[in-house]
């Protein structure tokens, strides 16, 4: 297996964009990604696209938009860890010694779709949600922060507070889908969608895309003296343990993903300068500090009273790790199949240096991750 770089990465601001196409949103953010890198088109010798709800044909049509055609391309739909799983794809082809330069790009155009699960996946004659409370995405991540405050006195202001400090981060990023300073108390009496969890507290729905170009050692020299290194890439699937249907398990992929992420990188958590983790829903933020090992099992609410996951949060403490810069999906937005790659992004730009009035100081090893129900976990772990 070779080493494997990031040489460029790309991301339209998320939003809704109804006058454009699945192809020409995919086709900007692969531009941005190979001007970054420097590079041509020309150059580009295999391609991995992620996309859910349009997953015929997306990569050819996206590469027939800036006049690239010809080599091979692999479209990957995997839940909400499409885009990751497109990344991971573009990864192996350069590991595996087949192809210098790789491209991944993730994109989705869902306006003001739903989430996955919203007809309870089955006969749209019966919603479950109404019956079993697990029909909708909504039902799944507010049943498990009832459980975590059921076990270990967590309340529902911790969870909200995750919302605010999402916000908040978002103002420094200028490609996030909202720009709206929240009170704690805005998030708490906003209205109830699936409790713990308000609407602020859920992410929103809409339209984006990015992209990044990976090459291997020998290629990346030729671009710049500091390159961006793929030191982990992990995916797992939910393990079939016998359970109550009522409580699908958002727990164990990502705890699996972690590890193994942590054990090919050569570090712990404690060597993360920052995380993009999928913060669908507050609740699945705070689960995933204790998922990732960021946070002592039941300790995730202490984590959030004390700043530990806030960018003004305790830098002299040696448990700081800032959470969702990018402003997460909470209020960066969650377009399902490019969310994957818009994380490794942030990443690139943390370890770079370029991420402005939301850096993280002292940055050298940063962590992406995302889980798609259904089921599917990414994690991977760039270093400088």
């Amino acid at each position: 297996m070779e080493d494997v770089f990031v040489a460029g990465v790309g991301m339209i601001k998320f939003g809704r964009y109804p006058e454009e196409t699945v192809a020409s949103l995919g086709a900007q953010a692969v531009k941005l990604a190979l001007d970054d890198a420097g590079t041509q088109l020309t150059d580009v010798e295999m391609m991995a696209a992620g996309n859910l709800y349009r997953t015929n044909m997306v990569g050819q049509d996206i590469l027939k938009e800036i006049g690239l055609t010809g080599i091979p391309v692999y479209n990957v739909a995997n839940a909400c860890a499409t885009g990751a799983t497109a990344l991971r794809e573009a990864y192996f082809a350069v590991a595996s010694g087949a192809y210098d330069i790789a491209l991944a790009v993730g994109v989705e155009q869902m306006g003001k779709k739903g989430l996955l699960g919203g007809t309870g996946g089955g006969d749209p004659a019966y919603i479950t949600e109404g019956v079993m409370g697990t029909g909708t995405m909504p039902g799944v991540f507010g049943m498990a922060g009832m459980e975590h405050m059921r076990k270990y006195g967590t309340t529902q202001a911790q969870f909200a507070q995750i919302s605010v400090k999402n916000h908040e981060h978002a103002m420094g990023n200028p490609l996030s889908q909202y720009h709206v300073q929240l009170s704690l108390e805005d998030v708490l009496n906003s209205r109830t969608v699936a409790y713990p969890n308000t609407l602020y507290m859920c992410c929103p729905t809409g339209d984006g895309a990015a992209a990044a170009v990976l090459m291997n050692k020998d290629k990346i020299k030729q671009y710049t003296r500091e390159p961006i290194k793929i030191a982990a890439s992990a995916l797992t699937t939910d393990p079939y343990t016998p359970r109550d249907l009522t409580f699908p398990d958002i727990n164990t992929m990502t705890r699996n993903a972690a590890e193994i992420a942590y054990e090919q990188a050569g570090l712990g958590p404690e060597d993360i300068g920052s995380v993009e983790l999928h913060d669908c829903f507050a609740t699945a933020e705070l689960l995933h500090y204790e998922n990732l090992m960021l946070a002592p099992e039941g300790e995730g609410g202490r984590f959030v009273d004390e700043k530990l996951t806030d960018l003004s949060g305790p830098q002299g403490d040696k448990r700081w790790t800032p959470v969702n810069t990018s402003g997460g999906l909470l209020s960066k937005g969650h377009p399902l199949g490019a969310t994957g790659v818009a994380n490794v992004c942030e990443i690139t730009w943390q370890l770079r240096g370029q991420a402005g009035d939301r850096q993280v100081p002292n940055y050298k090893a940063g962590m992406a991750h995302v889980i798609g129900l259904g089921s599917a976990c990414t994690v991977h772990i760039l270093t400088k």
